[in-house]
C-alpha cells in the first residue's frame, strides 16, 4: 500500500510530545511490512535541520487557494532517518511557521487549517494518489473534510483517511472565517450539530470533531483510552460524537522503538544487559548513584522520568518522593515543567532535598541521562491523572525497571498487578493503584518496596516478566495495516 502521513510533528526533527515518536515508529514499521510511506509536514523555522538529509526544493511553485486568492508555497524534500519527508513552506505575510514555536499562538487554528489545505493541494498537484492518508490530532482534522467535500471532485475520489487522536484535550476551534479561507464555505451546511459544529459552542467549528465525522476510520492510542473517551469526561465533550461514530472507532496501543530503547544495544548505558544476564543491570545502578552522589546502600531506587504537569499527577509524584525516602528507598527524578508554578514547586523541593544522600532531582531534560535512569532504577512511577497511552512504563518494562502505575488509559493495557491481576502469574509485571490520591499510591509503592527488600527472588521474577513483553511497533503495525485494508475497500 501507499500511505501518506499528514502530521505536524515527527521525531526527532519537530517534536513536542508523543505524536512525533508515534509517526516515526509507525512509519518505519509500515515500511518494514513492504508499504510505501511518505510524510508531509510544515517547514518550521525551529526544526532540527541537522537531522534532515539532503533537504532541497523539489516544487518551487505550489499555489494554495486561500480565501479568494492563493498563497505561494515551496515544497522541500529531505530524508529523516530514512523516512521520505516533504516540508511545506508558505511565503506569505501570515508567516505561518516562522514563529520560533510549534504551537501556542492565537491563530493556531488558521495556521493548521492552511497546512491541511496545502498538504492536500500538494498531493493533488503532484499526482500522488495514496491508498491511505493518515492524519493526526486536531491540527489535521480538516483534511478528511476537504478531501471528501472538495478534492474528491478533482480526481481524488479513491483516497481514504485514517485519523488518529493522541490527545482529546486539545481539539482546535475555528470560526466561520475558517470555512471561507479553506474554500469549504457554506456555513449553514457545516454549522450543524451532526456536521462539524462544536458540541457546546454554536459559533465554532471543532477540528477534531470534523476529523471524527469525516474520516473513514478513527483511532486513539490504547484500547482502554478508547473506552474512557466515550464513557468518561476524558472525551472532553466529544463523547456523543464518538458514540454516533463508534462503528469506525477503536484504540490501538502505541509501540516503542526497540532500536532506541533496548538495554542490549543502548549506546548510552555503561553496562548493557538483557533478560538472560539481568545482574549486569546493577552496573548501571552503580553508575547512576555515582553520577548523582547517592549513598551506596542496600535500597531500591525509585524513579520518575517525564513532564511535570497536572496530567502526570504532580501531587502524587511529590508525595512519592517523601514516601520512598521514609520507607527504605532512594528517589531520582528527571523532568521539566511547562507550567511556572509547578516548576517553582519542584525547584523548592530540589533545594530542600539537596543534601539528602538518597535523593536527586534533576530539572531539565537530558536524553542520555533518561536512558541511564531507566536502566539504573529498580522501580519507576507513572501516577498520571490521565494517560492516553504512556511510553514510560513500556520503556521501564524493557529495562527491568518495575512500573508502579495508576489504572488509567494505556497503563491499564500494559501493566498487570503482581497481586491483583486476573492474568496468570508469569504475565504480571508491576504494581497498580486506582484512586487518584496518596493513600492509593502508598499501597502500591509499599508493596513494591517491601517485595524488593523481603522477597528479592519474587521481585526479580516480576522484572523478568516485564522484560519478556513485546511492546514494539510489530502489533500496532499489523493492526493499522488491517484498518487500511478495511477502509481501502469501502
Amino acid at each position: 500500500m501507499y500511505i501518506i502521513q499528514v502530521t505536524t510533528e515527527l521525531a526527532p526533527v519537530a517534536k513536542v510530545g508523543g505524536l512525533a515518536d508515534v509517526v516515526t515508529g509507525l512509519s518505519r514499521e509500515l515500511e518494514i511490512r513492504g508499504n510505501t510511506v511518505e510524510i508531509v509536514l510544515p517547514k518550521y523555522d525551529i526544526m532540527r535541520y541537522d537531522q534532515i538529509w539532503g533537504l532541497s526544493v523539489i516544487m518551487p511553485d505550489l499555489w494554495v487557494p486561500w480565501y479568494n486568492a492563493s498563497i505561494h508555497c515551496s515544497v522541500l524534500y529531505g530524508e529523516v532517518h530514512n523516512r521520505r519527508c516533504f516540508f511545506i513552506d508558505p511565503h506569505s505575510d501570515d508567516n505561518f511557521f516562522n514563529r520560533r514555536t510549534f504551537y501556542g499562538t492565537n491563530d493556531d487554528f488558521m495556521r493548521f487549517a492552511f497546512f491541511s489545505k496545502a498538504a492536500l493541494e500538494f498531493i493533488l498537484k503532484t499526482n500522488k494518489r495514496p491508498d491511505i492518508i493518515h492524519c493526526h490530532d486536531w491540527q489535521t482534522g480538516l483534511v478528511p473534510v476537504m478531501l471528501f467535500e472538495i478534492y474528491k471532485h478533482h480526481g481524488m475520489e479513491n483516497q481514504r483517511v485514517c485519523y488518529t487522536i493522541h490527545n482529546f484535550k486539545h481539539q482546535g476551534l475555528g470560526g466561520v472565517d475558517t470555512l471561507f479561507a479553506t474554500g469549504l464555505n457554506r456555513p449553514e451546511y457545516y454549522f450543524n450539530y451532526e456536521q462539524i459544529r462544536d458540541n457546546f459552542n454554536p459559533f465554532g467549528i471543532n477540528f477534531m470533531k470534523a476529523g471524527i465525522v469525516y474520516a473513514n476510520f478513527v483511532t486513539t492510542v490504547s484500547p482502554q483510552h478508547a473506552w474512557e473517551v466515550r464513557n468518561t469526561d476524558q472525551g472532553f465533550g466529544l463523547q456523543h460524537t464518538l458514540e454516533v461514530h463508534q462503528g469506525k472507532f477503536t484504540g490501538i496501543l502505541n509501540g516503542i522503538d526497540y532500536d532506541v530503547w533496548n538495554p542490549e544495544i543502548d549506546r548510552f548505558l555503561p553496562v548493557k544487559f538483557s533478560v538472560n544476564n539481568i545482574d549486569a543491570k546493577y552496573g548501571n545502578k552503580e553508575s547512576l548513584r555515582n553520577r548523582f552522589w547517592l549513598r551506596k546502600d542496600y535500597k531500591p531506587i525509585v524513579a520518575y522520568v517525564g513532564r511535570l504537569d497536572a496530567q502526570k499527577g504532580v501531587h502524587l509524584i511529590r508525595h512519592a518522593i517523601f514516601y520512598s525516602l521514609n520507607h527504605g528507598a532512594q528517589f531520582v527524578l528527571l523532568g521539566l515543567s511547562p507550567e511556572h508554578s509547578i516548576g517553582e514547586m519542584f525547584a523548592h523541593l530540589k533545594n530542600e532535598l539537596n543534601e539528602s544522600p538518597d535523593c536527586h532531582i534533576e530539572l531539565g531534560f537530558n536524553e542520555e541521562l533518561s536512558h541511564l535512569i531507566y536502566a539504573g532504577a529498580d522501580l519507576i512511577i507513572v501516577p498520571s491523572t490521565y494517560e492516553p497511552c504512556g511510553l514510560t512504563q513500556m520503556i521501564g518494562l524493557k529495562y527491568g525497571t518495575v512500573p508502579v502505575v495508576r489504572a488509567i488509559g494505556g497503563l491499564v493495557d500494559t501493566v498487570f498487578d503482581k497481586d491483583y491481576s486476573d492474568r496468570s502469574f508469569d504475565q504480571r509485571n508491576g504494581f497498580v493503584f486506582h484512586q487518584n490520591d496518596p493513600q492509593a499510591m502508598d499501597s502500591a509503592i509499599s508493596r513494591a518496596i517491601s517485595l524488593w527488600h523481603d522477597f528479592p527472588d519474587d521481585f526479580r521474577r516480576i522484572m523478568i516478566h516485564g522484560m519478556r513483553y513485546d511492546f514494539s511497533w510489530k502489533n500496532p503495525g499489523e493492526q493499522y495495516t488491517s484498518i487500511y485494508e478495511y477502509v481501502r475497500h469501502k
